[in-house]
């Protein structure tokens, strides 16, 4: 049984309990639910208030970030381009996946056993309000927790091809806001894919229900500085929510 069949029987035996106890449920509105790899910018900015913010200047720590890429890794993207870089254009979504975007994140190592935490793919994620419920698989969260993703902190989303294929950044943004809720805090960091071409994004509560995000620059991961920036921009985010952690215990 799916999570949007688990919700669905859930709401039916709720209603149920009410009518046992006299209590009418006609009047009672059918709360809608909506996947994070369908939902549109229409959709999201009925559910909630947010809006793009165009001051770049918010990333300039993230993505002017000192962190060093030694010779063994450089050389390791050097070769990871020169294998795909032909390709990524012509890759699916597995494909995209499998020869190019794991590799890096692989490089980068989301896993820490010793704070608990790991990067999750395909994991199960649900926010649920009083007029609308997000929920669906995320495609690859960094999280706490080893075996069960217990608390998300940074999120990619959409290893697509094209724009063409969906657009990923109303996607991204609904996991974003989910997970600020869950959190209980007031801003997330994230990206989002359209084949070669990578966006950062910061994601921040203004107050109930509403929300600002900023986009960065694109990062066209074909290009090997930018790809370079890629990787540093991934490691430097690891570290920063890694020592967060640290200082929440």
């Amino acid at each position: 049984m799916t999570n949007e069949e688990l919700l669905k029987r859930n709401r039916e035996l709720e209603r149920e309990i009410l009518e046992l106890k006299g209590i009418k449920t006609e009047t009672i509105p059918e709360i809608k639910t909506y996947t994070f790899s369908k939902i549109r910018d229409k959709e999201l900015k009925k559910l909630v208030h947010i809006k793009k913010n165009l001051d770049e200047s918010i990333f300039d720590e993230w993505l002017n970030n000192k962190i060093d890429i030694d010779a063994e890794t450089l050389d390791f993207l050097d070769n990871l381009l020169a294998e795909n870089r032909k390709l990524i254009s012509t890759y699916n979504e597995d494909e995209l996946k499998a020869y190019f975007i794991v590799p890096i994140l692989n490089k980068v190592q989301f896993l820490s056993y010793q704070n608990e935490m790991r990067g999750f793919y395909e994991t199960a994620l649900n926010y649920e309000t009083d007029k609308f419920i997000f929920n669906g698989n995320v495609d690859f969260v960094f999280a706490k927790g080893l075996v069960d993703c217990e608390k998300p902190y940074f999120f990619i989303q959409e290893f697509k091809k094209a724009e063409e294929f969906g657009n990923p950044r109303p996607q991204l943004l609904a996991e974003m806001i989910s997970a600020v809720e869950l959190n209980k805090t007031t801003t997330i960091r994230g990206a989002f894919i359209t084949g070669a071409i990578w966006n950062f994004v910061i994601l921040e509560k203004l107050g109930v229900n509403k929300y600002q995000y900023f986009i960065s620059p694109n990062f066209d991961s074909t290009d090997i500085e930018k790809l370079k920036g890629i990787y540093r921009n991934l490691k430097f985010v690891k570290n920063e929510i890694i020592e967060m952690v640290r200082k929440e215990k």
